[in-house]
């Protein structure tokens, strides 16, 4: 539980010291954002993000290791931390979203 805190923390100031947005909606933002991958560990999920156009996107992904298909990953490849990658169910590849344009 601590770290799931962390980690929500974390965030959220991320979040409040590159938008400069109140920090309670930064945390809310950060609680959406856990939940959202919580639940794509546990299946397929339907979810919303802004682009960096601007239009909203549907998406359909997931984390869940049993519906990602096997591939060589590069496990030296560094994360980049303003952003969540998933599995696009509809597409059949991986993508990703910045974490701060969950909607």
């Amino acid at each position: 539980m601590k770290t799931i805190l962390s980690t929500i923390m974390k965030n959220a100031w991320k979040f409040f010291r590159t938008t400069g947005i109140e920090f309670a909606e930064c945390l809310k933002k950060a609680w959406k954002l856990y939940h959202l991958t919580e639940r794509m560990k546990k299946g397929i999920v339907k979810f919303y993000f802004q682009k960096v156009d601007g239009t909203i996107r549907e998406a359909w992904g997931t984390l869940k290791a049993d519906l990602i298909p096997e591939s060589g990953s590069d496990s030296n490849k560094k994360q980049n931390e303003t952003v969540q990658t998933y599995y696009d169910t509809e597409v059949g590849a991986f993508r990703c979203f910045k974490k701060l344009n969950l909607v």
